[in-house]
Order: C-alpha cells, then sequence, then structure tokens
C-alpha cells in the first residue's frame, strides 16, 4: 500500500489544497477552524488534544476549538481521487457470466435502488466495451422489457433512470423489433416511462439526455407513436428548452433534441402543440445564431418548414421579419438540404398562402436576388419549380409598385 501511494506521488500532481498542511498528506477527512484553515481531521485533531492554542498554519490564537466538516472540499478530493484510480486501475470490462448474474438480480423487485445501480453500470461497462456486447445484449431474451419496467419506476434516483436509458441507447441499433420497444415504452403498464424520460431529461447528464431523446426518435416509427409521445406537454417542453441556443449547451445536444422533436412533428395535433408552447422563437433564435451546426441548422429549418404548414406557424413566421429573413439567408450558404427546407417555407408563404408581411419581409433581405441566383445553380427540379413560383409573385409585386408609382406622378407637370 505505501508502494502504491509513493508511485502515485511520483506519477500524479496532487492539488496544494487536497494536502493537510500538518502532514501534508491527502486530506481523508476535511475539517476547518475558525481562522478558515482546513486541515485532515486526524491531524488537527491531534494538534489540540496535545493543548496547543492556535491554527497551526498561521499561528492566530483561536477564540473557539470548534471544527467543522468541509463538505465542499470532501466532495472534490473524492472526485479527484476515483478520477486517480481510474486511470492507474481502469475498471475492467465484465464477463458474460458476470453481466448475466447481474440481470437476474436487477429482476429481483425487492433490491435497493442502490445496489442496482451497481448492477445497472455494470451491465453498461459490458455493453460499451463493443459492438458484440451491444447485440447480445440486445437479443438476450427479456432484457429490453426488464429495461423498461424498471424504467416505469418514477419514484426511483434520477442517476438509476440515467443508466437505464443509456443501456437502452447502447442497445438500439441491435434492436430488431422496434414495434415491440414502442409497445414496451408507450403502451399496456409501463404508462410512467415518459415521466422518467421527463425526469431525466430535467436533471441528467448530457450524455444520458442524448441517450433518451436517441430513444424517443427510435420508437417514433408511426403516427400512433408521435401522438402518444406528443400528448406529454412536459416531454416536448422539456425538448424545446434543451434547444435553445446557449454558450454553455452542448450542441450535440441541441442537434440530437431537435432531431427527435422532428419525428414526432408530422400529426397536425403535434404541430399545433409545439407552435403553441413557442417552437418559432426558439427556432429563430437558433437560425440567427452565427456559430451552429449545419446539423442543428438543416434540423431546425424542417422544424420551421412543419410549422408553416400550420395557420398559428405560418402567422408566427410572417410576423417576425427577422425570422423571414434568417430563413432565407441560409438558402445556398448551409447545404441542399437546408436550401430546399428553406425555399419550401418561402413557397408556402410568400406563394401558396400569399402572406403580404413575409412578401415584403423576402424583398427587404433582397430575397429576389437570391431566387434568381438558385434558379442558375443545380438545384433539383422541386426547388427549381418553387423558385419560379415566387419569381412570379415577386414581379407581379414589383409591376404593381411601379403602376402606383406611375399613378402617383402622372399629374406633374413637366417643367
Amino acid at each position: 500500500m505505501v508502494r502504491e501511494q509513493k508511485v502515485l506521488d511520483l506519477c500524479i500532481t496532487v492539488p496544494t489544497f487536497f494536502k493537510c498542511p500538518i502532514s501534508l498528506d491527502v486530506m481523508k477527512s476535511p475539517v476547518s477552524l475558525c481562522t478558515g484553515i482546513t486541515y485532515d481531521r486526524s491531524s488537527i485533531q491531534r494538534w489540540l488534544d496535545d493543548g496547543n492554542n492556535t491554527c497551526p498554519a498561521t499561528m492566530q490564537t483561536l477564540h473557539s476549538k470548534d471544527i467543522v466538516p468541509n463538505r465542499t472540499l470532501h466532495s472534490l478530493i473524492q472526485i479527484w481521487t476515483d478520477s486517480v484510480h481510474h486511470r492507474v486501475n481502469p475498471p475492467v470490462s465484465p464477463s458474460k457470466e458476470q453481466v448475466l448474474q447481474a440481470i437476474t438480480e436487477l429482476t429481483d423487485s425487492n433490491g435497493l435502488n442502490l445496489n442496482r445501480f451497481g448492477l445497472i453500470t455494470k451491465v453498461n461497462r459490458f455493453a460499451q466495451d463493443s459492438d458484440q456486447n451491444k447485440g447480445f445484449l440486445a437479443k438476450l431474451d427479456g432484457f429490453v422489457a426488464l429495461m423498461v419496467s424498471l424504467l416505469d419506476n418514477v419514484d426511483g434516483s434520477v442517476e438509476f433512470l440515467e443508466q437505464i436509458l443509456t443501456a437502452l441507447g447502447f442497445v438500439l441499433e441491435k434492436i430488431e423489433d422496434r414495434e415491440g420497444l414502442k409497445n414496451h415504452l408507450l403502451k399496456g403498464n409501463n404508462k410512467k416511462c415518459l415521466d422518467s424520460f421527463v425526469l431525466v431529461l430535467q436533471q441528467g447528464s448530457n450524455n444520458s439526455r442524448i441517450a433518451t431523446t436517441r430513444v424517443l426518435k427510435f420508437i417514433a416509427i408511426d403516427a400512433e407513436s408521435e401522438l402518444l409521445i406528443g400528448e406529454n406537454e412536459a416531454l416536448i417542453t422539456e425538448l424545446l428548452n434543451l434547444s435553445t441556443p446557449e454558450k454553455e449547451k452542448d450542441p450535440k445536444l441541441i442537434e440530437n433534441c431537435l432531431a427527435c422533436l422532428v419525428s414526432i412533428s408530422k400529426p397536425k395535433r403535434n404541430k399545433m402543440k409545439l407552435v403553441k408552447i413557442g417552437v418559432m422563437k426558439i427556432l429563430s433564435k437558433l437560425l440567427t445564431e452565427s456559430n451552429i451546426s449545419v446539423a442543428v441548422v438543416e434540423k431546425a429549418l424542417k422544424l420551421v418548414e412543419t410549422a408553416s404548414s400550420t395557420s398559428e406557424g405560418r402567422k408566427e413566421i410572417c410576423e417576425d421579419a427577422t425570422c423571414v429573413a434568417a430563413i432565407l439567408n441560409k438558402v445556398l450558404k448551409v447545404s441542399n438540404v437546408a436550401t430546399e427546407h428553406s425555399v419550401t417555407t418561402l413557397w408556402s408563404v410568400c406563394y401558396l398562402f400569399r402572406d403580404q408581411k413575409a412578401q415584403e419581409a423576402v424583398t427587404q433581405a433582397n430575397g429576389l436576388t437570391k431566387i434568381l441566383l438558385l434558379i442558375q445553380s443545380n438545384c433539383s427540379p422541386h426547388v427549381r419549380q418553387m423558385c419560379m413560383d415566387l419569381l412570379k409573385i415577386f414581379r407581379v409585386n414589383s409591376k404593381s409598385c411601379l403602376s402606383s408609382y406611375d399613378t402617383k406622378t402622372s399629374h406633374i407637370m413637366p417643367f
């Protein structure tokens, strides 16, 4: 043990404030004196028991010999110690036999969540190790059903629910019966599963949130499943909140949340709900951001296109000139996919529904030039036809403006 400690000391730099000022060792139970200096409990207790009435580091006289646990520092030391341990002794992937035993124990409904957490963590380490292991778990009879039954326990800790969704996320691509997983999660006795999804989206880590969105997208395979997911307004609201662009937000999380929203947005009821709870404000903010990935832009524009197929969505788009300009700005700048979504939205609001505000916003943003450039590019026949339709609108508007101008100036006599 002493030799191992010496090896660690040689290889790893210990943060100074983790060391006890008396023993110079990493503190096991940090406590603070009234002077604010923290020591290891055993060292400072020995100092005080020897009759000393001063702080060893500052030599100030102590007006109180009370010692207070420094829980924050204790937590930091624990996290650091665990990370060092994993670097020196990386965890070994469990064997199939150990995983099968863990799964058997997980089926014990009387087991404590504390014990279950260790068991499901073991399963996840096994799954993470290789695609072969993921396939083994996916095909293991009863494994997916067990994960879903554990997920149905909303009273469980968030950390435990995170591990369950992570496990499902690992095996998704190996699951052949998507319909079966959909039915397990959305039907029958497992009615609280989506509430567990909400809890993880609200309080979980970014990785577990991403796993949650991937599972949702995986089971959104038809109108029935999309509607069942869409009924949970708290779930949709949380997905939208996590899509809001913020500096500390993981771009991968935003992308996965948007992908999930796209996958459930086809039913009209879901479109209306998205618009009602503010999808356009978030999408408009996303599209005006400068540092967002191509994938995020494409998915955001797809949702804008979806919203434009409802009267409520079109109203919000058309009343926001900044949003219309941002949509137009993505034409020919991001990708063919982004261009098609942008043009489809503009065609919907400007040509199909002839919204005057949207037409004015496109005109002010030099949209006619963009449309002409796009027609001359190597775009798809579908996009070119929409551009031709838009061109007709703006030409008509231009003629109307000229005609109006001529009428207003016809009575003016030349000098």
